[in-house]
């Protein structure tokens, strides 16, 4: 295996020394990696299955250029679409000839070499969800050819998920329970001795966030996202009641940004801030080869991304919710809160909270706006008048 770090290597020795790995013997963290949510690029919102290596390429020579990866950007994720249709004679995965004619091991090494991880996508069951081979049966192989061509993350999808199943979801009750078949890949992962971010891709169903902590180092929390204010509003509501599942090594995951991808400016910095206070992974999903200066100048917002990453890793709860005029806090290292006054209605609208509600101590605090950065000093009502499908961040420390 190429890059193996060491000490991460030490750890899954011991956790296979002793009696075979369980849920239950599992602690969030039980791989060393993700102490803060991960941070990257995905294809799949802007290119479906149809990708390249040459894109792949060009994007990542994008986040060096576009200050996405100092900005903390690291993973190059591909998702469904890069492997044949087919195995090769000796049952191994295989890239796609005509679309990936290098390989992933060589697509790999480009990317390490700007500083940058790469991510692949497989499947818990016998196909993916675009009809490619699946892992079922696979996993311990599956998982040796990726770590030995140098792969970082694996995103793990829930299709096709059983035997005589040959649907995307079965809803015949084939499928054996995504707990039983993401442990058996959890397990091949840690075999490889390789560090590989597990990201489990299971729609929020099964009850996931109860269980994943211990299987994986985010989860889904919803069905996909798409390019709407309404798909990002569901998925919020659907995922802020989970706040407690959240924590270093185990996050709760959205799906990932549109940002870029036909909501509003104002609708974007909604979701990033949003996201931030779920403590959620940062997986941009645009075409960032051609990205517009104002997407990259959201998506490297520096102050913003310091409250999604903060090592605390608390996620925010909701203060209040009333009439579509919401107010989450989110308490940070250090004993800084994050306040967001999120407007989910149509018409600009005045949210005001206090900073008892929102765990802070009476007296001045100084409140920082982390899109405008304008910063001032008040012991008063924490306000704003917030445009629809608005958000105001606020740090206060």
């Amino acid at each position: 295996m190429r890059n193996v770090v060491l000490a991460v290597s030490v750890l899954f020795t011991v956790l296979l020394a002793g009696d075979p790995v369980t849920g239950d013997s599992l602690r969030r963290g039980y791989n060393g990696l993700a102490a803060t949510p991960p941070m990257g690029w995905n294809n799949y919102n802007a290119y479906g299955l149809d990708f390249t290596e040459e894109l792949v390429r060009q994007t990542a020579d994008a986040m060096v250029s576009t200050g996405l990866r100092d900005a903390g950007y690291q993973f190059v994720n591909l998702d469904d679409g890069w492997m044949a249709a087919t195995r090769d004679a000796d049952g191994n995965l295989r890239a796609d000839p005509a679309r990936f004619p290098s390989g992933i091991a060589a697509l790999a090494d480009y990317v390490h070499a700007r500083g940058l991880k790469l991510g692949v996508y497989q499947d818990a069951g016998l196909k993916t969800c675009g009809g490619l081979p699946g892992s079922l049966g696979h996993e311990r192989a599956d998982a040796t050819m990726l770590a030995s061509w140098g792969v970082d993350y694996l995103k793990y999808d829930n299709c096709y998920a059983g035997p005589g199943c040959d649907q995307i979801s079965c809803p015949d009750g084939t499928a054996a329970p995504a707990q039983d078949r993401y442990a058996v890949m959890r397990d091949a992962l840690l075999a490889t001795g390789r560090p590989i971010v597990f990201s489990i891709c299971s729609w929020g169903t099964e009850n996931v966030a109860s269980w994943a902590a211990g299987y994986g180092n985010l989860w889904r929390t919803t069905g996909d996202i798409s390019t709407t204010y309404t798909s990002m509003l569901s998925i919020f509501e659907q995922t802020v009641g989970l706040s407690a599942s959240a924590g270093p090594h185990g996050w709760n995951d959205p799906d990932m940004l549109q940002i870029g991808n036909g909501m509003t400016v104002i609708e974007d910095r909604t979701e990033l801030s949003l996201w931030a206070m779920l403590a959620a992974p940062l997986i941009t999903g645009t075409d960032l080869v051609s990205a517009t200066p104002e997407t990259l100048a959201l998506l490297t917002n520096a102050a913003v991304i310091a409250v999604d990453q903060d090592p605390l890793g608390r996620a925010a709860t909701l203060v209040t919710a009333a009439d579509g005029l919401n107010v989450l806090a989110r308490p940070l290292s250090g004993g800084d809160v994050a306040v967001a006054l999120f407007n989910e209605t149509d018409s600009p609208a005045t949210i005001t909270t206090n900073l008892s509600a929102v765990g802070v101590a009476a007296g001045n605090h100084t409140r920082t706006d982390l899109w405008s950065g304008a910063a001032t000093s008040s012991a008063g009502p924490i306000e704003a008048t917030v445009p629809a499908h608005g958000t105001v961040l606020y740090r206060i420390d």
